[in-house]
């Protein structure tokens, strides 16, 4: 199957505009844009046959060309990433069987996470999208919580049934526990890692479905595929060691330069 990673990125984040083009320092000290950390991490994953950045930002675009990705541009009016990445598959042709959606404020994905989730598109012919999910450990739990308990959006969590197949995600910190667990409990919580893998078909029906109500309210776009009964598969992933952590907030920047620096990475 031909795999193609579209790496969506937006300037005009609400949150954190221009977040694409912040600048962060790894090991060597060398400032690399938070979007060039994406393509890079994209670039690491074996069994990749296309990376591309897929933005509608001009400045984007020349930065992203700039350390030598290639580039999509796709509409203003693309409202999330999963639009983005419809643009992109639609544009590019057929045969692409499965377009990866890297979103672009995830440079510390590593690369057995996408691998994990293009191997189980593979082996099951029904999934039409699939997403990875990461148990917490008590250190990330306390940092979802902390967030929350500051008033800033942070980590995504995610609930699946017996099957894998996504409950629900949030932004509050699922499933409620009511106590603090003891070291020895197996921490209930799983962090939902923003990358999807979506068939070609699935992405094709995205764009044409209103947003959802509860897409709406959480800000999280699959969202629209369980609010239109498309069924949402979760791969649980290990993080072998390898912290983990997305830039959702400009307080997020020196905690991911902590772990750059501290993996070694330049």
């Amino acid at each position: 199957m031909a795999v193609l990673i579209a790496i969506p990125a937006r300037y005009a984040s609400t949150r954190y505009p221009g977040k694409p083009l912040a600048e962060l320092r790894g090991a060597t000290g060398e400032a690399r844009s938070l979007i060039r950390r994406s393509w890079e991490a994209a670039m690491a994953v074996e069994g990749v046959d296309r990376v591309v950045v897929a933005t509608d930002d001009g400045r984007i675009a020349d930065a992203a060309r700039g350390f030598g990705a290639e580039v999509v541009m796709t509409p203003e009016t693309c409202r999330n990433g999963t639009e983005r990445c419809a643009v992109v598959a639609e544009g590019l042709g057929p045969e692409w069987d499965i377009v990866v959606n890297l979103q672009g404020d995830a440079p510390l994905t590593p690369p057995w996470f996408v691998a994990a989730l293009v191997e189980a598109m593979q082996a099951d012919p029904l999934a039409q999208v699939a997403t990875p999910v990461l148990r917490t450990d008590a250190a990330a739990l306390a940092s979802f919580l902390e967030d929350r308990r500051n008033g800033r959006v942070g980590a995504t969590t995610a609930v699946f049934d017996r099957a894998m197949r996504a409950l629900y995600f949030s932004k509050e910190v699922l499933p409620y526990t009511g106590r603090t667990l003891g070291p020895d409990e197996e921490i209930p919580v799983f962090h939902h890692v923003g990358v999807y893998a979506y068939r070609r078909a699935a992405l094709a029906a995205y764009g044409g479905w209103p947003v959802g109500r509860l897409e709406t309210w959480e800000g999280l776009e699959q969202l629209r595929f369980m609010e239109n009964g498309v069924p949402v598969t979760c791969v649980e992933v290990e993080a072998r060691g390898r912290p983990f952590w997305e830039l959702n907030n400009p307080t997020d920047v020196p905690k991911i330069e902590g772990i750059l620096q501290g993996l070694g990475l330049p």
